[in-house]
């Protein structure tokens, strides 16, 4: 039996077997043998044998039984739920999978902007009800939109807004790095952030949780922001202050709210957010798309490239330990 190059660990991804995962690494990669474990005895032979390894979750209790294992190459973009300090202990290096979804969020928020703009929301529900009358909508270009947080998400957002003649104000925790849009500013500057969202007609936060973000759209935010501003969340729930945020909307301190994400989460059946017209909610879905699977594999492929040209498993695609 010989030894796989690469494992593929079990886990399905926005109802996308991972099997098709495993088949887009053979075709990348035809001189390597990838091997898809489908049972937990699979994924303990596989990561004792294997020198990389690639999935959704890898538990700290498998690492003593994997001394060959060099790599983790996460299948999310977020890798706060990986054992990061046992896998250092054990000198495997972990990748993640940012920027897999920048085409399709980018393409989400732009949709759910569009969607205020022209008054689709309304539109949606006076068909229901079979009812013919107008109702007035707005216009996208001339419209000052403020990206929070300016990842390979926040890039692809401002890359398709590009098109439509608007002023775009980025916020993110390194301001120094510059960035796509028209201003970029400091995420800890408290002065520039209100400024920005006193300035905007769209606000979209892209930016990760963390102790900078927890909260950051809050009382105070939504004091700030016009009355005529919307709200976009493809980032993480707990960025915005969800008492915060019924206040305002039953306040009419805003427009509305587009949220892919929210806190808490899965939101509950009674929760006063599903009751508002002006609010629009998808499911944690704007991560979806059919080339997931195929975009995972050209990072882990580039990277393998990488490992056999220089023998390193460091400055790989995507490194984040």
């Amino acid at each position: 039996m010989t030894d796989p190059d690469i494992a593929v660990l079990r886990g399905n991804v926005h109802g996308m077997p991972i099997e098709q995962y495993a088949a887009e690494l053979r075709e990348r990669l035809p001189g390597k043998e990838v091997a898809l474990a489908r049972t937990p005895g699979d994924e303990r032979d596989l990561l004792a044998r294997a020198p990389i390894a690639t999935g959704l979750r890898l538990p700290a209790s498998a690492l003593d039984d994997a001394p060959n294992l060099r790599l983790f190459a996460c299948a999310f973009a977020g890798t706060g739920h990986l054992p990061m300090e046992d896998l250092a202990a054990h000198d495997v290096a972990v990748t993640n999978a940012a920027g897999v979804h920048g085409p399709n969020i980018g393409e989400h928020v732009l949709g759910a902007i569009l969607s205020f703009v022209r008054g689709f929301h309304l539109a949606w529900r006076r068909k229901e009800r079979r009812e013919w009358r107008s109702f007035q909508a707005h216009e996208l270009e001339g419209s000052t939109v403020s990206v929070f947080g300016l990842g390979a998400l926040g890039e692809a957002i401002v890359e398709r807004l590009e098109p439509f003649g608007v002023e775009t104000l980025g916020v993110r925790y390194t301001p120094e790095k510059g960035g796509p849009t028209d201003e970029v500013h400091g995420l800890e500057d408290d002065e520039a952030v209100y400024d920005v969202l006193a300035r905007s007609d769209y606000v979209v936060v892209a930016a990760p949780l963390t102790d900078a973000t927890r909260g950051l759209i809050d009382e105070e935010a939504f004091r700030t922001m016009k009355p005529s501003a919307v709200l976009v969340n493809v980032g993480r729930g707990p960025i915005v202050e969800t008492d915060a945020l019924l206040a305002a909307l039953r306040g009419n301190a805003i427009r509305g709210a587009a949220l892919d994400v929210t806190d808490p989460e899965p939101l509950p059946e009674d929760h006063p957010l599903w009751g508002f017209d002006n609010v629009l909610i998808t499911p944690h879905n704007a991560g979806h798309t059919p080339r997931y699977w195929e975009r995972r594999a050209d990072i882990l492929a580039e990277n393998v490239r990488r490992i056999d040209e220089t023998g390193s498993y460091e400055n790989l695609r995507n490194q984040v330990q």
